[in-house]
């Protein structure tokens, strides 16, 4: 039979009641009508020993002395020790009930000498009172421990949700990194080649044509800096994952620039680079060629990737720009640069860009190669 929560809760309540009444009437001494009386009224009482656990246990002392209350005092005193677990109140609630039952009623000297050298009865007179602190106590720290062991539950899922949003915020900074990377590159070429195109074309259709490529463009890099912005504050659905570009596709993407790049790469040395280092260099060839293309046409670049030691060591190095050409007007949120030194600073590496000593700019970086 399965009890109800409300059952339980009643025999919680009314059961010791029960029993601190019924041992009254076990005993095999005759009782007088107080002494029954104040014996029935300590398992009464047993009733308020939640709310009023030291004033109950005090209010069984008068049964457990002057009639048969026994059981009732030790059950108050139980709840004392569970409720109330101040050393010196429960060693002064355990001799008054220590006293109580081993006092004579009436007192006699005699009959104190006789309790006094009887060890049966002073066994169960001490060992009592101490088995019921000792219980009453258990089943606190059983408590203590059960609300801690929830505490521990409760902080390690809070602990694990704030993981699991640390994760996707990071994730979430990463898809912003690569989106920057890949659309304002392939934007910015197309803003470049419809620029060739009207200064190459003398048909004004054509001309329009590649007016109206660049000025989409250009509102297209706007609408990516505020997306880049977004998806850094916020999540987004799932993304499809593509192959990632290897330093293998530098030759396809120094081809696409159509920028005079001076290239020194050795392939075979970089070809032991972990796949995170090489998407790295990529990643900062390429942005570097998008800053050239924006910030200075007409440039000569230079492209350096070498191995030394244990770290991929990744130099782009342009000159200023050509005289007489003028700086392609697209926008730039700033992300690209700090999104590439947040990048290498996670694998462990350096990163640095600035202008040099001859008016150019240079972009560095030094990878450690036992980063995946």
């Amino acid at each position: 039979m399965t009890l109800t929560p409300g059952q339980r809760r009643l025999l919680f309540v009314l059961g010791p009641v029960v029993l601190g009444v019924g041992d009254t009437f076990i005993s095999v001494a005759p009782l007088t009508a107080l002494e029954r009386s104040l014996s029935v009224a300590a398992g009464l009482v047993l009733i308020a020993r939640l709310r009023m656990p030291v004033a109950t246990l005090l209010a069984t002392l008068p049964g457990a002395y002057m009639g048969s209350a026994w059981l009732a005092g030790l059950i108050a005193l139980y709840t004392v020790s569970r409720l109330r677990p101040g050393r010196l109140l429960l060693t002064v609630c355990a001799l008054l009930v220590i006293a109580a039952n081993f006092l004579p009623n009436p007192m006699e000297a005699a009959e104190v000498h006789d309790r006094a050298t009887d060890l049966v009865r002073l066994e169960s007179v001490l060992g009592s009172p101490i088995a019921a602190i000792a219980l009453g106590r258990a089943v606190a720290l059983r408590g203590e421990l059960a609300t801690r062991l929830r505490e521990l539950t409760e902080g390690r899922a809070r602990e694990d949700r704030l993981l699991a949003d640390h994760v996707l915020a990071t994730e979430r900074a990463q898809l912003a990194r690569e989106m920057h990377d890949v659309v304002a590159h392939q934007v910015s070429l197309i803003s470049l080649q419809a620029g060739a195109l009207r200064m190459s074309t003398t048909d004004p259709a054509s001309r329009e044509t590649a007016d109206t490529i660049r000025t989409l463009s250009v509102r297209t890099l706007e609408e990516l800096r505020h997306m880049v912005g977004v998806l850094r504050a916020s999540g987004g659905g799932p993304v499809e994952r593509r192959p990632q570009p290897r330093l293998s596709d530098l030759p396809r993407l120094i081809a696409e620039s159509t920028l005079d790049v001076d290239t020194d790469i050795d392939y075979q040395e970089c070809a032991s680079c972990p796949e995170g280092v090489e998407r790295a260099a990529f990643r900062i060839v390429q942005e570097a060629l998008t800053n050239v293309r924006k910030h200075a046409p007409g440039a000569k670049v230079r492209i350096r990737l070498r191995c030394a030691g244990r770290e991929l060591r990744v130099e782009i190095r342009n000159a200023a720009a050509a005289p007489g050409s003028a700086p392609l007007d697209l926008p730039s949120g700033g992300h690209g640069l700090i999104g590439l030194s947040e990048r290498v600073h996670l694998l462990g590496g350096f990163f640095s860009a600035g202008p040099d000593a001859a008016g150019g700019f240079l972009v560095s970086a030094s990878i450690p190669m036992t980063t995946g």
